[in-house]
């Protein structure tokens, strides 16, 4: 597979079925074929989960996964990313408010970065029909590049593409379930010395959204402000010499664990695993003869990440 598009989904049965149309043109730029669509539905209670099946089924390769309760679109799109089989991985916002016809741009961008961020303002401020929503958005990424190492003028864009071991890196290390994830991912990237780039696209701002502005600010600058002082620690299994993602993907499976990442370097390779996996990666680790520790995102620069 060459493409994953990741789409986070919290009661949007109404919106599904014009957002399709616009999904269905990205598809087709990019190759209907060469791409599986991932809608995460977030604990709906408005059969978010049936229409997204039924307006999916048409497509060559789609699921829809379901949890019972809402998580958060952080904690839906590290899902989504878990289940991601392709080179090239997309989220997109349920209302496809950033036409999918701009992912070959972001696409394209893949080719000399690990995270290619949409950016609905490269220069200035983002306008919402709202002034309100405007304001708040301004004085947030103001907030954000005060906190997190980052020049991006547009965080929250929806709308990003990842190598798939950039990805699977980033959501094994992610630990924000709500909006500020985005945030989140960039000082992680940063950690890690992940190459990202702005990719400027043009969004409509459509209606429905499920955020609120008073609420939902609040929350994501609570999250933001603790992100650099969290302690973030992944487990790994530490391997002498080199091991193939093949020989790692033949062990996952008979652990039944997926969205594994190793971290070679030319001496070693480490397998980084979920944290709720203990039991599994300990199969992982007495399969390949590896030792149990964890890492930090810091030490993971300058070595080769191949997703499994």
């Amino acid at each position: 597979m060459k493409y994953s598009i990741i789409i986070p989904a919290h009661n949007e049965a109404e919106r599904l079925g014009d957002s399709s149309e616009r999904l269905k043109v990205g598809l087709d730029l990019l190759g209907r074929d060469d791409c599986e669509v991932i809608l995460i539905d977030d604990g709906s209670s408005d059969g978010t989960g049936v229409v997204a099946a039924q307006i999916l089924r048409d497509l060559p390769h789609s699921m829809v996964i379901r949890r019972e309760s809402n998580h958060g679109k952080g904690a839906a799109i590290r899902l989504g990313i878990a289940a991601a089989s392709g080179d090239h991985v997309f989220t997109c916002d349920a209302d496809m408010a950033i036409h999918p016809r701009q992912l070959p741009a972001l696409n394209t961008a893949l080719e000399h970065c690990d995270l290619a961020a949409g950016s609905r303002s490269l220069t200035g401020s983002i306008h919402y029909n709202s002034v309100l929503r405007s304001v708040a958005g301004w004085a947030f990424n103001a907030y954000v590049r005060a906190r997190i190492p980052t020049t991006l003028r547009d965080t929250q864009c929806g709308c990003k593409a990842f190598r798939l071991p950039a990805a699977r890196v980033l959501a094994l290390y992610g630990l924000i379930d709500g909006f500020a994830f985005d945030a989140e991912m960039l000082y992680v990237a940063h950690e890690i010395g992940l190459v990202v780039e702005p990719v400027g696209v043009t969004w409509d701002d459509v209606a429905g959204s499920t955020v609120r502005v008073g609420r939902d600010s609040l929350r994501m600058m609570r999250d933001i402000a603790g992100v650099a002082r969290t302690p973030r620690e992944c487990p790994v299994i530490r391997v002498e010499g080199l091991v193939t993602a093949e020989a790692v993907g033949a062990a996952a499976r008979a652990a039944r664990i997926q969205g594994l990442v190793i971290a070679s370097s030319p001496n070693n390779s480490w397998i980084l695993v979920p944290r709720d996996s203990a039991l599994g990666a300990l199969e992982i680790a007495s399969a390949l003869h590896g030792q149990m520790g964890v890492a930090r995102p810091s030490e993971l620069r300058g070595r080769t990440l191949v997703a499994v």
